[in-house]
């Protein structure tokens, strides 16, 4: 077959980053962009000409989406704002103010259009206060669920009816009926219980085939599950810290996985040259593409 040998990860370049997460795949552009969370960096790379452009900001960048503007929506440790990747400007938009020690985590633009949020618990001990927010154009920001330790796997079925959201500190998977017209979430179900054998639920993503694909963050795997749940495929990464899969290439049948080596000794990072670097992978089933960010023209910039 053409495109490479199904499931065999390869390694995209030998760069190695510390918290590399968040893959997105920008069709137009056949650009590949990811965030080094902790090292506060947003990267890009034409996968045609291996042409990279880096952006840095003044705090850590959880996660960000492409916008139906051309620009991107990031979200830094508590701010949101807007990068305009052809000329480096950038407007803020709003801010998580929850009052505890967190920052942003996983988050992708949901198929309502909105740029769906989540944060962690920053303190070592991870307790369960993180949330979910949904965030919109106008700089409304609203809390849609709470109570997550790491809120992670952030995901929707092809036709935007299913929502799925992972505690990778629960560890789950759960599973929300989806009101695409408002956003609205309900009927929550426990989708996937999981453990360190198959690995614990970081980011997610979803094919045409409504399976799910999770990085199993802790087990070096990147894991496939059917609607129902049942374990389809799991496949060994060349590092031990698989963060989050991205579907794209011309036909979205090449996976993009982000991986770290974040507490790594000097000696961890020796025997796993790999960590922190991205693979890709070609698989049968394309993914489903991630909605673009909704932008509109009366964005209301928090005060400063």
């Amino acid at each position: 077959m053409t495109g490479g040998v199904m499931y065999q990860p390869e390694i995209l370049s030998d760069e190695t980053f510390t918290l590399a997460e968040c893959p997105n795949w920008d069709a137009a552009n056949n650009r590949l962009y990811w965030t080094d969370i902790l090292n506060c960096k947003l990267h890009a790379l034409d996968v045609a000409t291996g042409l990279r452009k880096t952006w840095t900001f003044d705090s850590e960048l959880g996660c960000f989406g492409l916008t139906d503007q051309g620009r991107i929506i990031v979200a830094l440790r508590k701010d949101i704002l807007f990068l305009d990747p052809k000329t480096d400007a950038r407007a803020p938009l709003c801010r998580i103010e929850d009052g505890i020690n967190s920052r942003t985590n996983d988050g992708k633009i949901g198929p309502d259009g909105a740029f769906w949020v989540g944060t962690m618990d920053d303190n070592p001990e991870k307790m369960p206060v993180a949330s979910l927010y949904r965030i919109t154009a106008d700089g409304k920001i609203e809390e849609k669920a709470t109570g997550f330790k790491i809120s992670n796997g952030i995901a929707w079925s092809g036709d935007g009816a299913k929502m799925y959201h992972s505690d990778s500190r629960g560890p789950w998977v759960n599973r929300w009926d989806f009101d695409v017209a408002t956003g609205n979430i309900s009927n929550c179900t426990r989708y996937l219980d999981l453990d360190d054998r198959l690995g614990r639920p970081d980011g997610g993503a979803v094919d045409a085939e409504g399976c799910y694909w999770s990085a199993g963050v802790s087990a070096g795997n990147l894991n496939r599950f059917a609607p129902d749940g049942t374990l389809l495929k799991s496949i060994p990464m060349p590092m031990p810290n698989p963060t989050m899969p991205c579907f794209g290439g011309p036909d979205m049948k090449t996976l993009y996985v982000t991986s770290h080596q974040e507490g790594y000794s000097p000696e961890k990072r020796a025997e796993f040259p790999h960590a922190g670097k991205l693979v890709k992978l070609r698989v049968e089933v394309p993914g489903v593409p991630v909605t673009k960010f909704r932008e509109n023209s009366e964005r209301r910039a928090y005060p400063r």
